[in-house]
């Protein structure tokens, strides 16, 4: 039996049998008579060359190896095969498959493999044809390429469409100088280095760095996340001996470093405070209690111990009011406008060397504030009702008739007329 598709992708273990031929010429047709290998000459040329081959088929190698064969179904299909394994691998041969990387801007000229200069091709880009006039012979001319023109190139032989070249085409640009930065966030254990590029390449880039101790090299271990950071460890605290850090970036189209020299003070710079609670304080309505912790990077705070600085401004203010405090992890405010929302943030410093961390995340409070009163007896009710009545008569210190300003008995009469209608106006209120 021929062997099925499934069992060329896939196919169970096969145990050798001698091949006979069935009546073959020169054994008069007699049971058992050997032929010659009928795929030696595959074996020469493909087994033998493309192992890989026969392995992505799923087909044993050692399956043509010549001997007895019980009918002549298999024989004929192992021929069959033979020959497909053969189409395949001449095939296979004949591409030329790989990445080619090319300048913003550059010309770029692709060969049709070994193709003749005249020889009739098409090229296509990312599976979409070429146009002829970016040919010249079976050459193709890319003039001035831009980041679009990145993709999958291939060429076929004339119009049996055969594979002959094919090549991933990445344009970009050579590196420019790194930036490189490196800190001591959780001295005096060791300190970081971290870099990034100016601006993308668009094609892979690979880092290296050094970093040197007076004559003594160091060892920075790459961190898994994120990848463009390492650490090293003090191998001497308190040295004056400065550090040299040198990082170098290449790609397939060049290369460039950056060098920093500095000494071990100079970088340290805590990571910023963390836990940072601001809130009223209560029945003080200019006061705001604000605490925070320090840094869980820093690893010895007693030994080396930190200072803080404070800032803080109302919402409808853009000035920021400050206060330093050489020890402790809280302060109260008590400056603060009653009644309006405040934003607060605390950076971290070694108290004796380095530079001010970053700020910590803001957060928001507003001072305590006096709930207002609400009415809850008939005894306020009435209260408040008598003090809005009165508020229609006139202040103790208003004159309701100006006697020198009256002339006449007629007009004096008028003035006591109206006071004691005033009078009256006022008792039924009351």
């Amino acid at each position: 039996m021929c062997w099925s598709l499934k069992e060329l992708i896939a196919p169970e273990p096969v145990q050798k049998q001698p091949v006979v031929a069935w009546g073959s010429a020169g054994s008069g047709g007699k049971e058992g008579a050997k032929i010659p290998d009928l795929s030696s000459e595959c074996r020469t040329s493909s087994q033998k060359n493309h192992p890989e081959v026969y392995e992505k088929l799923g087909t044993p190698q050692g399956l043509w190896t010549g001997g007895e064969m019980a009918n002549p179904v298999p024989s004929a299909c192992c021929v069959v095969l033979a020959a497909v394994v053969v189409v395949y691998a001449q095939r296979h041969s004949q591409q030329d498959s790989h990445i080619q990387y090319e300048r913003v801007g550059a010309d770029v000229t692709m060969k049709c493999g070994s193709m003749d200069w005249d020889a009739a091709v098409t090229w296509t880009a990312n599976g979409t044809d070429i146009d002829e006039s970016h040919l010249n012979g079976s050459y193709l001319i890319l003039k001035n390429v831009d980041l679009s023109q990145s993709g999958q190139y291939s060429c076929y032989e004339g119009s049996s469409w055969h594979l002959k070249y094919q090549t991933y085409l990445r344009v970009g640009t050579p590196p420019k100088e790194p930036v490189l930065m490196c800190r001591s966030n959780n001295y005096p254990k060791g300190f970081y280095c971290s870099w990034h590029l100016p601006t993308p390449t668009y094609i892979p880039n690979s880092f290296n760095i050094s970093v040197i101790h007076g004559t003594k090299d160091m060892v920075c271990e790459k961190d898994a996340i994120p990848k463009n950071r390492c650490h090293i460890r003090y191998l001497q605290l308190f040295s004056t001996v400065k550090y040299k850090v040198t990082l170098t970036v290449t790609n397939a189209l060049g290369k460039n470093f950056t060098t920093l020299t500095f000494d071990e003070f100079a970088i340290v710079k805590p990571d910023p405070p963390e836990s940072v609670v601001a809130k009223p304080v209560p029945n003080n309505p200019r006061r705001l209690e604000v605490s925070w912790q320090n840094p869980s990077s820093w690893p010895d705070p007693e030994s080396f111990p930190l200072k803080f600085f404070l800032r803080y401004r109302p919402l409808i203010l853009d000035q920021w009011q400050h206060v330093e405090l050489s020890d402790g992890t809280s302060h109260t405010i008590t400056d603060a406008y009653a009644g309006k929302e405040y934003i607060i943030q605390v950076a971290a410093k070694d108290n004796d060397i380095g530079t001010w961390s970053d700020w910590s995340v803001a957060v928001h409070a507003t001072p305590w504030t006096e709930e207002p009163k609400h009415l809850t007896t008939e005894a306020q009710i009435t209260e408040t009702t008598s003090a809005s009545t009165s508020s229609f008569m006139a202040p103790p210190t208003t004159k309701i008739c100006d006697k020198g300003a009256v002339v006449g008995s007629g007009a004096m009469a008028v003035c006591w007329t109206a006071g004691l209608v005033v009078a009256a106006y006022s008792v039924l209120f009351i």
